[in-house]
């Protein structure tokens, strides 16, 4: 049986504080993969606000059913016939905010939803400090998702840093991983490329992470180079660091069968206990 073939696109965005005006930026470059023959479409973490104000946050967001960026692009996926997945999107969660993706199929309806496991609470050398805990609510559940292609197992940005996570999907069934991100520009120029390749490598699954590139609105600056990376930890296509465009590569699913039969380490994994031997004082 020949395993199915497929042209993946990966949406580079700069977002800012209007969502409205992310919301048009998203369609056009949807629009655009599409007219440049893609199936399946994937946007940045934080497709429709990146807003580090919690109160202009929290003035701006909605909830689900009303998201505008979310029915707009429910309505590009049915007008093209195609797959798009929403990075995130921050949306109302009682008191908090959900940082949730959306996966949509080609007749437009959501077919799954996952909201962010792991929460960006760190402080940087250069002086940034990220409290997301503040501000959203954690998922607690991972999300692996049929396309008419293969199961995608569905992760953002911070997720990429626990490769636990990563090997249980792939062990769920899926072939494709995705971390979709609004990645700080300092963590990505040390970490986004080498953390994508061995997250493939690790699961012989293909990666695909849509990203936030350059200086934004709210003054953070993102690192960009939204990547698709095959199951051999081959980058098949890099955006670059700062532009908003599209970027495609074929995603030929006999490369996942082919990585995983070379290097069967799904099937190897052991169950093992740690010994903590200290030395006396």
């Amino acid at each position: 049986m020949t395993e199915p073939r497929f042209i993946a696109a990966c949406v580079q965005m700069r977002s800012g504080r209007d969502p409205l005006a992310n919301r048009d930026a998203a369609v056009a470059l949807v629009r655009e993969a599409a007219d440049k023959g893609a199936h399946y479409v994937q946007t940045p973490e934080m497709t429709s606000l990146v807003e580090r104000d919690k109160a202009s946050l929290f003035a701006h967001v909605t909830g689900q059913d009303d998201d505008p960026t979310l029915a707009a692009l429910r309505e590009v996926a049915r007008e093209r016939g195609i797959v798009i997945q929403i990075g995130s999107l921050a949306v109302r969660n009682g008191d908090k905010i959900a940082n949730r993706a959306f996966l949509i199929d080609a007749q437009g309806a959501i077919t799954a939803s996952y909201d962010k496991l792991h929460l960006y609470d760190v402080d940087l050398p250069n002086g940034e400090r990220w409290r997301e805990s503040s501000t959203y609510t954690g998922g607690a559940c991972a999300v692996v998702a049929d396309t008419p292609w293969a199961p995608i197992g569905i992760a953002i940005c911070y997720d990429v840093r626990f490769p636990a996570l990563f090997r249980a999907l792939a062990e769920a069934g899926a072939t494709i991983i995705t971390a979709p991100a609004c990645f700080t520009k300092q963590t990505g120029e040390a970490h986004w490329h080498v953390l994508h390749r061995a997250r493939a490598i690790e699961t012989g699954s293909f990666m695909i992470s849509a990203a936030q590139g350059g200086h934004h609105e709210d003054g953070r600056d993102t690192y960009g180079h939204s990547l698709i990376v095959d199951p051999w930890g081959r980058v098949l296509a890099d955006a670059g660091g700062a532009e908003p465009g599209v970027i495609l590569a074929e995603i030929d699913l006999a490369r996942v069968v082919d990585a995983r039969a070379r290097i069967p380490a799904l099937q190897h994994a052991k169950p093992f206990t740690i010994e903590r031997i200290r030395h006396p004082a």
